[in-house]
């Protein structure tokens, strides 16, 4: 039996994924400009991208699988929350020195596969912890911490041109200041909000640690633990199932987004070319922006809250995800700096609805015990999408897109409009209590991802 916890206990035990999430928006902000700032064309962008998805394919599964098996002095998930967050530190101080496109690429692959280690553990930390009735609270603080880290870890590089003044050179094939600093501070963010909440909570031992031992002798070895993935990803439940082509849709859009809106805005509407003090100002606006949708999406989360009790999850995925496509399309059709901000409100009521009412459509299928794997497998129906992205879009944006990566936006949109419609097939029995406990949630890595 959980015993129930203060307000400051279920804080300090979420406070991590303030540190993840300021990993994440650093990178999902900056990391095209990075490679455009090293000399990448936009038709190679995509490629160097696929580190992200591809590391939480192969990541994600196996960490929950494990996590779900450990128990040690540290704990069952703090001890893969310390890996991940030392090997993500280093990998941020590093990022913005990188003096090649495919040292960054490099990197990034160290990076992504280092929050995902962090990150994977902490989605099954909530029910580890809680009595089941104040788990709904523990998410909606998990949820309130990680759209503060992406709000803020968004924006950095224009807040510190913007607020603090800080300036350089522009130069070609090199960094802007503002980004290393950015990066070196979200190196210290990310490691000291991790070890905050492994310093702050103590997990629960196993409820009976003989079965615990047992089930994990019967499950030692790789070959075992392959066996194991691999048939709980065929008898994974059928409203994920169900749910695939939504999850389909939804993230080859967002991965479109992610890649190509910050290089839309730097050369389409601020007409820069990299390496001009126009593109810079464009990298940081879509920083700006970038923001914009997380702070919306952490706003509405608290909406969500009272729409699930009127509307079922399906019905709410499926508008969400409309406006989010409509506002990408507004982006295409309207590229006025200001503009921009609006268009990324609707962009966020999407990315409240991705992160939380597709867990709530499948929050009844998932075996209690599995948490953290079938996190994981979850997890694929978001990475196969973008990894078909960074596969595909190098060769569309060269052929058929022009090399205008607006032109990737309005691909995007009408992906994300396409999932909408899509929501309709899926069939998924609700509970009230479970659609609202999943709406408090609002946050799933990776997606991520992110990931």
């Amino acid at each position: 039996m959980r015993q129930r916890l203060s307000t400051g206990q279920i804080w300090n035990m979420n406070f991590g994924f303030f540190g993840i999430q300021f990993g994440w928006g650093l990178q999902m902000a900056n990391m095209s400009a990075i490679y455009q700032y090293l000399g990448a064309k936009a038709e190679d962008i995509a490629w160097l991208w696929i580190a992200a998805p591809l590391t939480g394919l192969i990541v994600q599964p196996i960490v929950g699988y494990y996590s779900d098996r450990t128990w040690n002095r540290l704990g069952r998930r703090r001890p893969y929350f310390l890996v991940g967050a030392l090997l993500a530190t280093l990998a941020l101080i590093a990022m913005p020195n990188s003096p090649t496109v495919w040292m960054a690429a490099g990197l990034l692959w160290i990076l992504d596969a280092s929050i995902n280690i962090t990150m994977e553990p902490f989605r099954a930390f909530v029910g580890d912890m809680l009595p089941e009735e104040q788990r709904k609270t523990g998410f909606a603080m998990q949820s309130l911490l990680i759209g503060l880290g992406a709000v803020l870890s968004s924006s950095l590089p224009y807040v510190l041109t913007t607020w603090f003044g800080v300036t350089d050179g522009v130069a070609a094939g090199a960094i802007p200041r503002t980004v290393q600093l950015a990066f070196y501070t979200g190196s210290v963010v990310f490691l000291a909000a991790v070890l905050y909440t492994i310093s702050t909570t103590r997990e629960y031992p196993p409820d009976n640690l003989e079965v615990f031992r047992a089930m994990k002798s019967a499950s030692a070895g790789v070959g075992r633990a392959f066996r194991e993935i691999v048939g709980g990803i065929r008898s994974m439940p059928t409203t994920m199932r169900q749910l695939a082509v939504v999850q389909f849709f939804t993230w080859f859009a967002f991965f479109c987004m992610w890649i190509y809106f910050v290089p839309a805005v730097a050369t389409r509407v601020f007409g820069g070319a990299p390496g001009s003090r126009e593109f810079l100002e464009g990298n940081e606006w879509g920083g700006v922006c970038f923001s914009v949708y997380n702070g919306t999406a952490f706003v509405f989360s608290f909406a969500l809250l009272a729409l699930v009790k009127r509307f079922s999850a399906r019905a709410i995925h499926r508008a969400c995800l409309g406006a989010g496509g409509t506002g990408l399309l507004l982006v295409v059709l309207f590229p006025q700096q200001y503009f921009l901000l609006g268009a990324m409100v609707l962009v966020g009521f999407a990315w409240a609805s991705i992160l939380s009412m597709p867990y709530a459509m499948l929050s009844n299928a998932i075996p209690p015990e599995k948490m953290g794997f079938y996190m994981g497998v979850f997890n694929f129906f978001i990475v196969l999408p973008q990894i078909l992205a960074s596969a595909g879009l190098g060769l569309m944006m060269k052929h058929v897109l022009g090399n205008n990566p607006m032109n990737a936006i309005l691909l995007g949109g009408t992906s994300l409009l396409v999932a909408g419609v899509a929501t309709t097939l899926v069939k998924a029995p609700e509970s009230p209590g479970g659609v609202e406990a999943a709406a408090a949630a609002l946050r799933h890595a990776e997606e991520q991802p992110r990931s």
